[in-house]
């Protein structure tokens, strides 16, 4: 392998989203660096099989607005 062209491979912490963390080795930041994450495996609806649905401004009881005279449920 050529010298000097590989990014550094060093700890990082993880920290899911329910606080718990864990030490693993990557490319990602600087040594000791903790990487928070937004979306985990505890969280996502694909692997938790629950699904929130997030109405940001309105948008859900307007679309249902909208087609509410289709009839269709």
């Amino acid at each position: 392998m050529k010298k000097e062209i590989h990014p550094d491979y060093h700890e990082i912490t993880v920290q899911m989203t329910d606080g718990t963390t864990y030490t693993t080795r990557s490319t990602w930041g600087e040594k000791g660096d903790v990487l928070r994450l937004d979306i985990d495996p505890k969280t996502h609806p694909a692997w938790t099989g629950q699904h929130r649905l997030v109405d940001s401004a309105g948008q859900v009881a307007k679309f249902n607005k909208r087609f509410a005279n289709l009839g269709l449920k």
